[in-house]
């Protein structure tokens, strides 16, 4: 089927009991179990629920993916991923990678003996040098947070593969609509679904796809075991918000596409940092491995004092966490989602107080170009 079709059908079927079209919630804690060791597939709310299963399977089809396991979280996603790893793992990351993921891992599991290597990926020659005796993982952003350098998908894997590595690519930024990194032999995908996949800026969640039957196996077990499951009514409004992905997120694109345009043409702006810009470092890659580029972009104006005065002006765009709902948000890296990560590491990634991360939603680009503007005149 075609991803629009996909988007709208998989995993649901028309209720059994009422025939109703759209996937009931069921919002149930346990469930009666007709005698002693007999059920209808369904014991406990953590473990099992209806509504859950058919966000999984509609995600995981739109991956490509075999299996979709479900989290409370993007974060609780990526630690469970982590939780595939032993004491004495290494791990090699992408350098420019989102704070929150930078900070479960330099802070949390660099204590339970997990080894971490900060990479610039998009040197695919850097990843084959930062392999070791007890590398296990390769973990990647592409494009990164907040810098949208690029990784080349199917290299990594090559290099995992060879050196029998687990491969994991976070895909939130570009959602299975224009990336499908199983594709390029990745093992696991994941995403915060809190962001483009839901896409209201109304649910927090995360999931985790892949074609490897045991990595799933051990992903479900801990889904279980570990218990950050979401709720059936977030599972809910993120499968109800599927189904106009795909329209989503061209509109998300094309306002994207021209917002940094125009951007790169301001004089006030030092440098724009898209992925469908033709001088952006990765272009030729993007056009290889993505079907369209996104709708996140980043813009470095070199004064902490112009940011903060934008910030404060625009009236469209929202100062706020987050990215990937239908409204435009606007951001400070340095001090917002990439607080975490040390001042020197951050410079060192290029991440400079004078960035502003814009997360172009799908108002009318006319109105959000407009907004901007009289941001950087005040």
């Amino acid at each position: 089927m075609g991803f629009s079709t996909d988007a709208i059908h998989a995993g649901q079927t028309p209720d059994l009991t009422t025939g109703a079209v759209i996937t009931p919630i069921y919002q149930t804690s346990t469930y009666a179990q007709e005698e002693l060791g007999v059920n209808k597939g369904y014991e406990y709310g953590r473990t099992h629920n209806f509504t859950r299963q058919a966000l999984e399977k509609n995600i995981a089809t739109l991956e490509k993916g075999n299996f979709g396991i479900a989290f409370s979280s993007g974060l609780a996603a990526i630690q469970s991923v982590l939780f595939l790893l032993k004491p004495g793992s290494h791990v090699i990351v992408t350098e420019n990678i989102y704070g929150g993921t930078f900070r479960l891992m330099d802070s949390i599991f660099k204590d339970y003996g997990i080894e971490f290597t900060w990479v610039d990926t998009s040197d695919i020659r850097k990843v084959k040098k930062a392999v070791k005796l007890n590398t296990k993982m390769v973990y990647i952003e592409t494009p990164t947070n907040p810098l949208l350098r690029l990784t080349d998908l199917r290299g990594v894997a090559y290099i995992c593969k060879k050196h029998k590595l687990i491969s994991v690519v976070d895909n939130t930024f570009m959602t299975p609509y224009f990336q499908q990194p199983l594709k390029f032999g990745i093992d696991v995908v994941l995403h915060s679904t809190t962001k483009y996949l839901n896409g209201h800026s109304d649910v927090i969640g995360g999931i985790v796809i892949t074609n490897n039957s045991e990595i799933h196996e051990r992903l479900r077990y801990l889904q279980n075991a570990v218990g950050a499951v979401p709720s059936p009514f977030d599972c809910w409004l993120t499968l109800r918000a599927t189904k106009t992905l795909s329209v989503r997120m061209k509109q998300h694109n094309e306002n994207a596409i021209k917002i940094a345009k125009y951007l790169s043409k301001n004089p006030k702006v030092k440098k724009v940092f898209y992925p469908g810009l033709p001088n952006h470092p990765h272009y030729k890659l993007a056009k290889r491995q993505m079907s369209g580029f996104g709708g996140m972009l980043t813009a470095d104006f070199g004064s902490i004092n112009l940011v903060k005065k934008i910030l404060k002006s625009v009236k469209i765009f929202t100062l706020a966490e987050s990215l990937g709902g239908v409204e435009s948000l606007i951001s400070h890296p340095a001090s917002m989602t990439h607080a975490s990560v040390p001042k020197n590491l951050r410079e060192k990634m290029g991440i400079t107080d004078g960035l502003i991360r814009f997360s172009v939603g799908i108002e009318d680009v006319e109105d959000l170009i407009a907004d901007i503007t009289q941001a950087i005149g005040k």
